[in-house]
């Protein structure tokens, strides 16, 4: 059953709050960063990629970047901009975005969950990626990126969150820039924590990474560095049940034809797909059904003949066009190794793929539906793998807001 534990976070002054929340480091590349935090002294960014603070011709991954976010991490600490909680507490942290809200548990959950699998992973990771954040974990000694989990819904839980909802004040309730509300309760009642703490060591058998792939692994690879510290043996994770989550679509930019025409490239989608022009944007609404942006015009996309429905890999809209296209005609065998094709989150909309073809800068786009969360949940269980870049959630939680001490 899953093991998970109150902390004590080091978080903002609530004065603060606002100007301490920041995207999650990963979002974000280091001009975006040094543009969103410049004006912002308070931005948790001068943490997580302190190489703003730096002159642009230093490595982000040099030990230099590493020592300033400590020490900015000290600056903010000596400064009172951030105070640690004196007691171990749960967190409830509700995202609000054009009108659905979602709520989940800040929590610290066990690393030996992960080794054990009862955290369940569904990509694979990138050792330049680990090795960033275990260096950065390693120097500042703190876990300042949140590992998105999911859990199969339990009503009980629910009902924890809204009667503290309804019978507390928010710690933190305030509207970011892209409009998203994030409101944060503080759970310190003990005998609260105990019945969380119950509930998932009695009738949660085990989480699923949603999004922090890369924060898990670092996490898990610093503990064993840091086997002296009790806390590195736990690492910084918000639950939400499957029922609070929304995935949207991961869409895919291709840089070439592989050496085809365009009329090449649409006779040989021929073969596989049905191919039709389309007058305005296609944004797919249901399975296998996909969308290309191809020399200013927009087709739709229909498979021929279904995936056989008893691979839980198979299925996947993202594998159906790896399959059938990426592989077959445009030759991209590996997606997270090959320069050719880069990933758009759907948050950014299809104009960010008009934008990225219309530029010279890709030659294709192409939009997918959306994998559902039981997809998620089938392919970690088998223990298969999913392509990379399949999923991507929204809204997103702030960096800097709960940290965790290691």
């Amino acid at each position: 059953m899953a093991n998970i534990k109150p902390f004590k976070a080091l978080r903002p002054v609530l004065e603060h709050a606002l100007q301490v929340a920041s995207r999650p480091y990963d979002v974000l590349n280091r001009e975006e960063a040094k543009a969103e935090a410049t004006a912002n002294p308070y931005s948790f960014l001068h943490i997580t990629k302190s190489e703003i603070d730096l002159p642009d011709d230093v490595d982000i991954h040099h030990q230099q970047v590493y020592d300033k976010a400590k020490q900015n991490l000290q600056k903010f600490r000596d400064e009172d901009v951030l105070i640690q909680e004196e007691n171990a507490c749960y967190y409830i942290y509700q995202l609000t975005m054009n009108g659905r809200s979602q709520t989940g548990l800040v929590c610290v959950s066990s690393i030996d969950d992960y080794f054990n699998d009862k955290i369940k992973k569904h990509e694979y990771t990138r050792p330049e990626k680990e090795k960033d954040r275990i260096n950065h974990i390693k120097t500042t000694r703190a876990q300042t990126g949140n590992v998105f989990l999911a859990c199969r819904d339990l009503e009980e839980l629910d009902e924890i969150f809204e009667h503290w909802k309804h019978d507390n004040l928010a710690t933190y309730n305030f509207t970011t820039a892209d409009e998203i509300q994030h409101t944060i309760w503080i759970i310190d009642n003990l005998a609260t924590i105990d019945s969380i703490t119950a509930l998932f060591e009695e009738k949660i058998p085990a989480t699923y990474i949603a999004d922090g792939h890369h924060r898990a692994a670092s996490a898990a690879k610093v503990s064993k560095e840091l086997s002296e510290s009790n806390d590195a043996q736990y690492f910084l994770t918000t639950i939400f049940p499957a029922g609070q989550l929304a995935i949207l679509d991961y869409n895919r930019v291709v840089k070439d034809l592989n050496g085809l025409s365009d009329s090449d490239f649409l006779t040989a989608l021929e073969k596989d797909f049905s191919v039709s022009l389309s007058s305005e944007a296609v944004k797919p609404k249901e399975k296998y059904k996909f969308g290309m942006f191809l020399n200013g015009q927009w087709y739709k996309l229909n498979p021929r003949e279904n995936p056989a429905s008893n691979d839980p890999i198979g299925v996947l809209d993202i594998s159906v066009l790896s399959e059938k296209i990426l592989d077959k005609i445009l030759n991209i065998k590996d997606q997270r190794t090959d320069k050719r094709i880069d990933f758009v989150g759907g948050i950014r909309g299809l104009e960010e793929l008009e934008k990225r073809v219309n530029s010279g800068e890709m030659k294709v786009a192409f939009s997918l539906h959306p994998v559902n969360i039981q997809q998620l949940f089938d392919i970690a269980d088998s223990g298969e793998v999913m392509p990379p870049k399949s999923t991507w959630f929204e809204p997103k939680l702030r960096d800097g807001l709960l940290t965790h001490l290691v």
